[in-house]
């Protein structure tokens, strides 16, 4: 991996990153393929219509549905999903803690029952780091836990101290994965996870203490998820300068277009959310003056396009009145014309951003965004 950051506009930074399968420009949008495929009938070839750069896949869900070791027989995700451009894969850390009705944490890892089925699984650093190497993503994501974002301080002063543990032995295996003659992708490549909650001086120690161990990315974990945005933005605030600006810095899970539009400006480089996907499918969708519901009957008659001047496959067709009916038909065209829409919203702004750092005016570009899509 090579990462050059190419311009910095305050903390906004922009660069590029070589990978072992293309070279894409940050900041960017990860468009979230849960298990290989974004929900809404959305084709890998509609990805590189709409301006992917990189596809984010989960490993949770593909290991206890799909299973990881058949992929492998594919050739990897790549093979599998028909896309040759990056991928990176999450550690399943999240899933286990958030879906797993069942659980028990140790030092080796965790015991869970599937929330599909209900089978006991044990996944840890090593399992989680032989899953991910099998579905041969570009980027694998460390083992973590993620503790809720309010809990005692106590709690979550064990857990990351846990996760720096685990986060050694991922680096321990994916080494030695890498080095086998039958890996799927011998050059794939490890993102750690800071976590802290909102315990600014926790954020700040374990993010100095995952720097000294040089990973190929840094991330920051735990999130939006039931913390208010002022909080989050502190959080970004006071971690981000502790992480390494000559690596990429991701922010998980995140989020809307103005949680990225503020996460930029604080020095973050890689996103990933459900929101365009789910709220797409929910007849919800972005523009730029705000976000529009299409199941509102003051569509029903409305023949102009979703947005005017987009290029996005939906709207160089289609009318919001004729969306609107897909939608109320309950036909899969419908959600999957504003999927499309939306996450060529998300790809187009993250474009936008990225030429708005370069050109040096990052801060009038973002007010400027956030003052249209409010006012509406």
């Amino acid at each position: 991996m090579k990462y050059e950051i190419k311009a910095l506009d305050k903390k906004a930074k922009s660069a590029t990153m070589e990978t072992v399968h293309g070279t894409v420009e940050t900041p960017l949008f990860m468009n979230v393929g849960t298990v290989a495929a974004i929900k809404g009938a959305v084709s890998t070839d509609d990805l590189k219509e709409i301006g992917c750069q990189v596809e984010l896949s989960n490993t949770y869900h593909l290991h206890v549905r799909t299973g990881d070791k058949l992929i492998k027989e594919f050739g990897g995700l790549h093979e599998f999903m028909h896309w040759d451009r990056p991928i990176l894969t999450d550690s399943g850390g999240f899933q286990v803690f958030s879906l797993a009705k069942l659980r028990k944490i140790k030092e080796e890892g965790v015991n869970f029952n599937s929330h599909i089925d209900g089978r006991k699984i044990f996944m840890g650093p090593e399992e989680s780091m032989q899953i991910q190497s099998n579905l041969g993503s570009t980027i694998a994501m460390a083992f973590d836990e993620c503790p809720p974002a309010l809990a005692e301080r106590k709690y979550i002063e064990a857990s990351v101290a846990r996760t720096t543990r685990w986060l050694q032995r991922c680096k321990t295996e994916m080494d030695r994965l890498n080095s086998l003659e039958d890996t799927v992708n011998k050059e794939q490549l490890l993102f750690a996870i800071n976590q802290g909650g909102i315990i600014d001086d926790i954020r700040i120690s374990h993010a100095k203490e995952i720097s000294e161990m040089d990973l190929d990315g840094y991330a920051i974990g735990g999130l939006a998820v039931g913390e208010s945005h002022d909080e989050m933005y502190h959080i970004l605030d006071v971690t981000v300068e502790h992480l390494p600006q000559n690596k990429p810095t991701y922010l998980m899970g995140v989020g809307t277009p103005i949680n990225i539009l503020e996460a930029v400006e604080r020095g973050v480089d890689f996103f990933d959310c459900v929101y365009p996907s789910r709220n797409g499918r929910h007849g919800h969708v972005y523009t730029n003056h705000g976000k529009l519901n299409l199941f509102n009957k003051k569509f029903e008659l409305d023949k102009r396009p979703i947005e005017e001047g987009c290029n996005c496959p939906a709207c160089r067709s289609y009318s919001r009145g004729y969306i609107r009916h897909l939608l109320k038909a309950n036909e899969m065209l419908g959600m999957r014309l504003c999927v499309l829409h939306n996450l060529y919203f998300y790809n187009t702004m993250m474009s936008e951003i990225r030429t708005a750092i370069r050109e040096g005016r990052y801060t009038e570009y973002k007010n400027n965004k956030i003052r249209t899509m409010l006012e509406g």
